[in-house]
């Protein structure tokens, strides 16, 4: 079916409606599209979303758990390469695809023991990694279809509501989530996040793309990373926290200075990387503050593709694809191989629910969660 795309003039809202391909728009003109891109299990249709901005930067996010399917960005030369790890298809994202792009929650991040308590109940969550509840269980909204609603506004903006139900995972209360997706004119895809319930609940909503700044013409490793966190979480073997966050000076944690990824990450050394078999950790960063700060800068040398993430919350997980092992091919037949991709998960702390030390994720009727994260591209 033909693409319904709606044109922007760069300082005016919404100026024109046809029917026409994405390609077709003009260059000096940001826009948003919709074309049916599958159908899931039950019959229901699921959208792919076409976001462009005036300055040829473009993101397609799917209605299917909010997933960022493809996401393109200049090189220093000015060419244009997708630089996110996801599948060609509609299907491929229903067996879980590793959670390429996908929207997380309602807790993102591991809860340990798969239960936690609140005001003296206990709530029992599906055990789906170990002994421990990872991104929700396997019942979280990445696998839901979202409602979805083209913006009127100066830059191409998609908002998806959802509810996860009462019980899912084992988690309750009936969470009412909005998320919205603006890309702007400055090359920066700003992410925010909005979220009720009836029942006290824990919240701890982020996205989950796997960035490649090669253009996936190599693995992450010599990417240069910088995380302005003057701390981290150490983790067990299961990967989740204890203790009170440590001090990264020293450590192969360190990225208060710019770093490449591949530099430190195995040193067998730091028994938290020996057992987690690469960076998965949680990263506290030194700016407390709910406002929108810089939280890290990623740089590819080869290419010249540099990228900063600002962000309202207090952490960041830091990982980098070490669960990845070859067997998932995507766009352009990429096959994603070990540590083929890194992430910069935006979250309060994972287990919170059950470390009163740690900021409460905790959310109770009356009460509005919102958080905001944006991930900007430039070149130098």
């Amino acid at each position: 079916m033909k693409k319904l795309v709606l044109l922007l003039a760069l300082s005016m809202g919404f100026v024109a409606c046809k029917n026409a391909t994405t390609e077709e728009s003009d260059s000096m003109t940001s826009s948003i599209s919709e074309e049916v891109w599958g159908q899931l299990e039950d019959g229901s249709e699921a959208s792919l979303f076409t976001l462009k901005n005036a300055n040829g930067m473009t993101v397609t996010i799917t209605n299917y758990g909010g997933k960022i399917v493809t996401w393109t960005a200049p090189d220093k030369d000015g060419n244009y390469e997708n630089i996110n790890l996801g599948m060609k298809t509609l299907p491929e994202y229903f067996s879980g695809a590793a959670f390429f792009g996908t929207l997380v929650g309602r807790f993102g991040n591991r809860i340990g023991g798969a239960k936690f308590t609140i005001d003296g109940e206990e709530y029992n969550l599906v055990a789906n990694d170990g002994e421990n509840s990872l991104h929700s269980s396997g019942a979280g909204i990445d696998g839901q279809l979202w409602e979805a609603e083209i913006v009127e506004a100066e830059n191409p903006t998609l908002k998806l509501t959802t509810v996860s139900p009462d019980g899912a995972g084992g988690f309750p209360g009936n969470l009412s989530i909005e998320v919205v997706y603006t890309l702007q004119a400055d090359d920066a895809l700003k992410i925010d996040y909005k979220a009720t319930t009836d029942k006290a609940t824990h919240v701890n909503l982020t996205n989950h793309a796997y960035f490649n700044l090669s253009g996936m013409s190599e693995n992450v490793l010599n990417h240069e990373v910088t995380i302005y966190a003057d701390k981290y979480l150490p983790v067990d073997s299961g990967l989740i926290p204890f203790g009170e966050p440590a001090a990264v000076e020293g450590t192969p944690f360190d990225f208060t200075t710019s770093h490449a990824i591949g530099e430190r990450i195995n040193d067998t050394t730091d028994v938290q990387i020996a057992t987690g078999g690469g960076y998965d950790h949680a990263w506290v960063f030194t700016d407390s503050s709910d406002e929108m700060k810089l939280g890290a800068e990623v740089y590819h040398p080869a290419t010249g593709r540099f990228m900063q993430m600002y962000t309202t919350e207090p952490a960041v997980q830091f990982y980098t694809g070490n669960f990845l092992n070859g067997s998932l091919v995507g766009h352009d037949d990429v096959k994603y191989d070990n540590r083929w991709g890194f992430c910069l998960e935006t979250e309060h702390f994972p287990d919170a629910p059950n470390k009163p030390e740690y900021a409460s994720t905790l959310l109770r009727p009356g009460e509005t969660y919102t958080t905001s994260t944006m991930y900007k591209f430039s070149t130098k």
